[in-house]
């Protein structure tokens, strides 16, 4: 074994320590069989020109750009370890199973393939040539030659009349298009970084019929997808360094909001001593699936670590805060107030109905703390779907599919 190897197999030996010890204190477990893939494939082969440790850091590498905009990279490892074990959970493991990659880099296409074992298949695709050459070169090096790398847009069919166990999508996806649920066998899982109302999570969703049912979710991020299926983001301005992200069909002044902003603040807090184990992640999709329907419009706070240092703004967090605009206020869920190791949650807002937004807001969060901080559940159906075909739940309409928003009392409550 030469120095680079055994340099190589204590970083990676010691970053699935951490991954192990990270998952342990979400309260998850990572599965044993995803811990023996993530102990096995050398990750640096897939990150070329990237020295050890960077390679082994618990950080996405990027591998290609357009400008400023990161199109490709290799997944941060503990996003990619959480995402194969909602697929082990939610298929109770993935040996011999069939599976489907959409967006290729290489790496999690390896660790597919250590999961499946010979009995199964990886077949990976995306749509860049530039990345499916790559991968198919880091996946060569590796040793990995029986995973099949496609090029093409899997918005639609990849290989026609093909069914697959397992979906895999390694892009943030808007949509769910009927080609992947299509092409998934009746009890398939399809794990996806969806965007619900500005906000992504990785849904394990089996199939069922004609419907998606979801199974686990995760907070995460990724680079979006591209092709037929591409949904643009957009961003409006209203101070310096503090943007709004919209993300459906939102019609937002930002001129109005900024003049809100310009106003004294106001804050609310709901009163509470939460747990830090408490998942505010799912206290944001409360707050969506319940505000959507009150605001004019229902959107993302998103601001510069200089905008927040110089109090600016006060966000919960500044890469995606729920916020809603009206005529009179504009209110976001505020940063944490903490006392010893217990926090509250709270709002601010602005304008001449500042006061009334954010108590609003505040009402909503004690709503989800005394209902025990419920989970979100997610079902998918055809975009055809009639409305009285659909169960009761806040729906969201998407070009391919309608989804139906659910919140399930988790076990343990957060509150103190």
């Amino acid at each position: 074994m030469t120095v680079d190897t055994l340099e190589s197999a204590n970083l990676r030996n010691r970053m699935v320590d951490q991954l192990i010890a990270d998952q342990a204190a979400k309260g998850l477990t990572l599965p044993a069989s995803v811990e023996a893939a993530l102990r096995t494939v050398p990750r640096e082969l897939y990150a070329p020109n990237t020295p050890l440790p960077e390679a082994y850091a618990n950080s996405a590498i990027v591998t290609k750009r357009r400008g400023e905009e990161s199109i490709s990279s290799v997944s941060a490892p503990f996003l990619i370890a959480e995402m194969l074990g909602q697929a082990v959970d939610a298929l109770d493991g993935l040996k011999g199973r069939h599976v489907l990659e959409i967006g290729s880099g290489g790496y999690n296409a390896s660790l597919l393939a250590e999961l499946v074992g010979p009995a199964g298949s990886v077949t990976t695709v995306d749509i860049d040539p530039e990345v499916t050459d790559r991968a198919s070169a880091c996946l060569a090096a590796a040793g990995y030659h029986d995973v099949k790398v496609v090029c093409a847009d899997a918005e639609h069919p990849v290989e026609p009349g093909r069914r697959y166990d397992l979906i895999i999508v390694t892009a943030g996806a808007w949509d769910i298009p009927s080609a992947w649920r299509e092409q998934l066998t009746d009890g398939g899982v399809l794990v996806v970084p969806l965007r619900t109302f500005g906000l992504t999570r990785s849904w394990a969703l089996r199939r069922a019929g004609q419907e998606l049912v979801s199974h686990s979710h995760r907070q995460c991020g990724f680079v979006s997808v591209q092709g037929a299926g591409a949904h643009e983001v957009r961003y409006l301005d209203i101070a310096d360094g503090v943007h709004l992200r919209l993300d459906e069909d939102q019609q937002v002044d930002p001129a109005m909001v900024t003049e809100l902003m310009l106003q004294p603040r106001r804050q609310a807090w709901a009163g509470f001593s939460l747990a830090p184990r408490t998942v505010l992640a799912d206290l944001d999709l409360w707050l969506a699936t319940r505000l959507v329907g009150e605001a004019d419009e229902f959107v993302i706070l998103t601001a510069q670590e200089a905008a927040v240092e110089s109090g600016v703004v006060a966000p919960a967090w500044r890469f995606g805060t729920p916020a809603t605009v009206e005529t009179g206020a504009f209110c976001y869920r505020s940063e944490l107030l903490w006392t010893g190791q217990k926090f509250d949650v709270g709002a601010i807002a602005h304008g001449p109905h500042a006061s009334a937004a954010a108590k609003r807001m505040v009402e909503h969060m004690r709503a989800w703390v005394e209902a025990s901080s419920p989970s979100p559940a997610l079902r998918v159906f055809a975009a055809q779907t009639p409305d009285g075909d659909l169960p009761a739940g806040t729906v969201l309409d998407k070009r391919h599919s309608r989804l139906v928003l659910t919140f399930t009392p988790t076990e343990e409550k957060g509150l103190s």
